[in-house]
């Protein structure tokens, strides 16, 4: 049943709308103080509450119009902030792009798309965005002039042929042409891998390789990605599955298959989807992107040249201090069984030392801890703990769960140093390493993995994500997380081009129990008194975006918003139904698998946010809209069970805004449409008319792309997904041709990564989504966790207003060697 709830908002932010209000007034106050005529410095006001209101850095199509041919204005000249040099720095940091002309053969002719910049667009028409044209060469012949669109089918076209495109100016003038490129012949390509080689662990399991998430980043400035991929062990497990992994590898590739080098995280890195977040993105602004990710002794970086043989070996530094206290990049931390049942042994020795135990918050002795018979002295001996060991492993675990095989537990990294490694994007080499930060501090045990029914060492405590924000709206900054069941971690980073610099830190605080060993540490604010309300709150992944309308990014933290200063901007509540398990109570949205942060419903301000929760009895939700400033509930459903998947798209062009699904199929608006609903692994935008597509099929299931209401588009034969059961491709992202995104699969063997092209014909002209912050952020950040589909800022669907459609305004580091 529908469950509509309006909540609180926690916190103390002041509304942007008065914000704006008193900076118009204090404009007007300045006016009449300087030589600037009021009506320039109201226009320049005015303007500015627009960028503000638009949530990115830029402006609306409509905007643009009105002020094309105004120079004095913000719009005629972009917004400009100072950098450190003093120097002026146009807008916000996004990447120099080639024109991204790609070819594919069809049964029609040649299909041609490329790229409009988003400085390339200055106005909109009824179909798209208006401000550049294109001619169209074939063999050094112009064929064509296209204004409505940046596709073109070239009847006549071969296989032979070869294309180049040219920007034409309002004035006539015509740019440079782009690169000449051929038709893929089957309508994709491969870039050809190296896989690695297979491995046996130390018990003896045998494991093989295929290549799983990805990423794309611009590593040497020539305005051409390149392609990361992560590659996963056959035996890769999730946090809470006992067993060894075998090494997980990140490999750098060139468009044509050349790989410049492989990261081997070694194995103090266990492999799954929760461990790995290869960030992508050119942090210092110099023009080429950098990689980032946690690492740990025994991570290496192995170079290549350009016959694919390795020519050099190298581990990370160690930091000073690690050296000191003794490790080596040679330090083994997994632990065998043998070596977990020695762990027990010697937390249980050392109980009565323990910092919860001293303050009273714990039972003094473990015996009162298990319910037994107080028989023990403390301290304890060898002796006496290797028997409450053997009592905790062999009784008090399987009696609270039969999946609670402690005797098997093995394969995990409980202790020993954890990093952050900055590489440089175009050699792998290593820039610096750092401490992660928070370090697990325990094997999980004041994060809550030894208190509930399924004890799950090293579970919550293993719980990492990562991605790309500008929270100053100007310059990137990567986030790494930890934690979101109990304990709540998030870290911001700058990094200058030498050092990192830490610029906010969320920590939720430890969420307090009675007894680590039987005890329900999920929904209890943290013991942070500023942070403490955000635990339990976080998903499987994190999006990033303006939800305040201040131009910088927010970090949605599930069914809490952290600030893009660090402060908490509110944690979602609700009041439990009636057919919930404590009826009348607060309770909080909590934890989900899926989440969707855009502008579902466009006549209604700002973006809104759509999630699945996981809480079942004891949440107030199974699914949720929420409106992404205030986190207030839009509209939402109890289902009193873990409700798994859900997806938002334009699935349905004769209803207004985006649909939403999870269970059953609803409007933006909330009325319920069906209940029957598309598929949830991953959303695409692969059609003509702008509807939302799906990539279905997972496991061993051929790949495809289905349109809810037009059936199968594609068939991706000899391919697969990843990750299981969710079956993402390795990316769905806007990789070069028009607004229309690729989808980048695994060959079924991982000899190669095919991309696919949508071939089908479009007369809607928009810039490449690249260009918007918000969408390339989630690009940045998708392979992190559970992948969820990209979005951008603006409300993008069949029935989109064009003149709504901000125009990004921003600067690009370096000169580009390749094309515009």
């Amino acid at each position: 049943m529908m469950y509509f709830r309006l909540i609180r908002r926690v916190g103390n932010k002041t509304d942007s709308n008065s914000q704006s209000e008193e900076r118009y007034e204090e404009e007007v106050q300045n006016a009449k103080r300087s030589r600037m005529p009021l009506a320039t410095k109201v226009l320049s006001s005015t303007l500015s509450l627009a960028l503000i209101l638009g949530g990115t850095a830029g402006i609306s199509g409509a905007q643009a119009a009105q002020n094309q041919g105004n120079e004095n204005t913000e719009a005629g000249a972009g917004i400009f902030s100072k950098d450190k040099g003093g120097s002026q720095v146009k807008g916000i940091q996004l990447e120099n792009l080639d024109r991204g002309l790609v070819a594919a053969a069809t049964s029609e002719g040649v299909f041609l798309s490329w790229r409009l910049l988003g400085d390339e667009a200055t106005g909109h028409s009824d179909k798209g965005l208006t401000g550049t044209d294109f001619n169209v060469y074939r063999d050094g012949r112009k064929i064509a002039m296209v204004t409505d669109s940046t596709n073109y089918v070239d009847g006549t076209g071969t296989t032979a042929s070869r294309y180049e495109v040219a920007a034409v100016n309002s004035k006539g003038k015509e740019s440079k042409r782009s690169a000449s490129v051929k038709p893929w012949a089957n309508g994709y390509m491969d870039i050809p891998l190296q896989k690695p080689a297979d491995g046996v662990t130390p018990a003896g399991e045998a494991y093989t390789y295929s290549a799983n998430d990805m990423s794309v980043g611009d590593v040497d400035g020539d305005g051409q990605y390149e392609f990361f991929v992560k590659w996963d062990p056959s035996n890769a497990k999730d946090v809470s599955q006992k067993g060894y992994t075998g090494n997980t590898y990140v490999d750098c590739y060139t468009l044509d298959g050349q790989l410049l080098y492989r990261i081997d995280l070694g194995v103090n890195i266990r492999s799954g989807a929760h461990y790995t977040q290869m960030m992508v993105y050119d942090f210092d602004g110099d023009g080429k992107a950098e990689l980032m990710f946690k690492t740990a002794p025994g991570t290496q970086i192995i170079k290549y040249n350009k016959k694919g043989k390795p020519t050099s070996q190298k581990y990370i530094t160690l930091p000073k201090e690690d050296r000191k206290a003794g490790v080596t990049n040679e330090h083994d931390y997994r632990l065998s069984a043998e070596g977990y049942y020695d762990h027990v042994v010697d937390m249980f020795r050392n109980w009565h030392k323990h910092e919860e135990v001293v303050k009273g918050n714990w039972p003094a002795t473990l015996e009162e801890a298990f319910g037994i018979e107080k028989k023990y002295s403390y301290p304890l001996s060898r002796q006496d703990a290797e028997s409450l060991a053997d009592y905790f492993i062999d009784v008090y675990a399987p009696q609270r769960s039969a999946r609670n095989e402690l005797r098997q537990f093995e394969g995990f990294i409980v202790d020993g140093p954890e990093y952050i490694t900055v590489f440089e994007g175009k050699s792998g080499k290593e820039l610096q390493t750092v401490p992660y930060e928070p370090e697990r501090h325990d094997d999980g045990l004041m994060w809550g993995d030894y208190a509930m029914a399924r004890i799950e060492p090293a579970n919550r405590v293993d719980r990492f994500l990562a991605g790309v924000a500008y929270l100053d709206g100007k310059k990137p900054s990567a986030i790494f997380a930890r934690g979101y069941y109990t304990r709540s971690t998030l870290v911001a980073y700058n990094w200058d081009g030498k050092k990192l610099r830490k610029e906010w830190m969320v920590d939720s605080g430890w969420t307090p129990m009675k007894n680590p060993f039987n005890d329900g540490p999920h929904g209890v604010d943290g013991t942070d008194p500023q942070y403490g309300s955000i635990t339990t709150q976080g998903a499987h992944y994190f999006s990033v975006a303006d939800v305040d309308g201040d131009g910088k990014h927010e970090i949605i933290y599930g069914s809490a918003t952290i600030d893009h200063d660090g402060s908490v901007l509110y944690s979602s509540t609700d009041v439990m139904p009636p057919q919930s398990a404590a009826p009348g109570t607060i309770a909080r949205l909590g934890h989900g698998d899926a989440l969707h942060v855009a502008d579902i419903d466009p006549d209604r301000p700002g973006l809104e946010i759509f999630m699945v929760h996981e809480g079942g009895p004891w949440a107030p939700y199974g699914y949720s809209l929420r409106d992404a400033k205030t986190g207030e509930v839009i509209y939402g459903g109890y289902t009193g069970k873990d409700t798994g998947r859900g997806m938002v798209g334009d699935v349905d062009p004769t209803r207004r805004g985006l649909e939403t699904w999870a269970v059953g199929l609803w409007t933006a608006q909330g009325e319920k449409i069906s209940d029957q609903a598309p598929g949830t692994n991953m959303s695409i935008r692969w059609a003509a008319d702008m509807t939302t597509q799906i990539v279905d099929g997972s496991i061993d299931v051929t790949p495809s792309i289905k349109d809810w209401k037009r059936g199968t588009l594609l068939t991706a034969t000899g391919t697969l997904t990843n990750n299981h059961t969710k079956g993402t491709p390795s990316l769905v992202a806007d990789v070069f041709g028009d607004w229309r995104e690729e989808m980048l699969v695994r060959t079924a063997d991982s000899s190669a990564i095919r991309i696919y092209l949508s071939t089908e014909k479009t007369d809607r002209k928009l810039y490449t989504l690249m260009h918007d912050a918000m969408y390339r952020v989630g690009i940045a950040g998708q392979n992190s966790g559970y992948n969820q589909p990209s979005y951008p800022s603006f409300y993008m669907a069949s029935d989109i207003d064009w003149s709504k459609v901000t125009l990004p305004h921003y600067h690009t580091p370096g000169k580009g060697k390749g094309d515009k």
